[in-house]
């Protein structure tokens, strides 16, 4: 019973340890967020072609990079169909500026924290310099998320999902 005990209380403090190493960063002036286990982050702001305003952001932390590029619409999409579409087409424009060299092919029918009213597509990348990618796209038809994490190794896949699912849209908590 005490070994019993003994695991538990470990287990416990090794998921709340884990856990805890996750903080909330505001993306810009959005209203959207994002969780990185990255102790700094700093988002860059530019504009589209189509005057869409774009944050990026990308850290280092235990070998991972993580990185993230939402996009403010300058056009909202109110068809989620359509605003999934417009989703695939940047994930296939990052493909190009990453010199990602395989794919596994875009795994539809993702909604983040169970709403209706949002669209996810997840990948699995290998670029140039092999490095592995897992990388989740997010839309609501107002924005577009993708997030990735990638490394030389195997990608740790609890904390990358961590990072991957961690996306909030404007009003979410």
């Amino acid at each position: 019973m005490k070994k019993l005990i003994l695991i538990l209380v470990l287990l416990n403090y090794s998921h709340d340890t884990f856990s805890q190493s996750f903080q909330k960063y505001e993306i810009g002036d959005s209203g959207c967020s994002a969780f990185f286990s990255c102790d700094t982050v700093f988002f860059d702001m530019s504009y589209s072609p189509d005057s869409s305003i774009v944050y990026t952001a990308e850290c280092e932390d235990e070998e991972m990079n993580y990185g993230i590029v939402c996009v403010a619409l300058a056009d909202p999409i109110a068809d989620l169909l359509e605003a999934e579409e417009i989703l695939i087409d940047y994930m296939e424009f990052l493909k190009d500026a990453f010199e990602i060299t395989a794919s596994v092919g875009y795994g539809h029918g993702h909604t983040l924290q169970e709403r209706e009213d949002t669209r996810g597509i997840i990948d699995y990348w290998n670029d140039a310099e092999e490095n592995n990618w897992k990388v989740k796209g997010w839309t609501d038809g107002q924005f577009i998320s993708v997030l990735f994490v990638y490394t030389q190794d195997e990608i740790a896949e609890e904390k990358g999902n961590l990072f991957l699912d961690g996306f909030r849209f404007q009003g979410m908590e």
